[in-house]
């Protein structure tokens, strides 16, 4: 398995807290979630955070049928997270 963490190739929810310019900046998300691949990290406030120099990896995932999920590990080269309703969601999800 690769040890390597997938990036989070970029990120729609721009009112994320981690979210500077469509760019994630949390050291890492996991995704998880009952009936969507969401992202449980991501937060709405109002003051920005994370570290500037820093693209988020992807920590964990919770989506036992995406053909990416190891062990809990995800094995995408990257992802991209988008926007839905309420939630940022993982849009590189494969169901096995």
């Amino acid at each position: 398995m690769n040890t390597k963490m997938p990036k989070v190739k970029s990120c729609d929810a721009t009112d994320c807290a981690y979210n500077i310019r469509h760019k994630c900046h949390a050291i890492a998300i996991t995704i998880g979630g009952w009936s969507v691949p969401a992202c449980d990290t991501s937060m709405i406030a109002q003051k920005k955070g994370g570290v500037p120099n820093t693209t988020a990896g992807v920590g964990a995932c919770k989506i036992e049928n995406c053909q990416f999920n190891k062990s809990l590990q995800c094995t995408a080269k990257w992802i991209r997270v988008k926007r839905y309703t309420l939630d940022a969601e993982c849009v590189t999800i494969k169901e096995k």
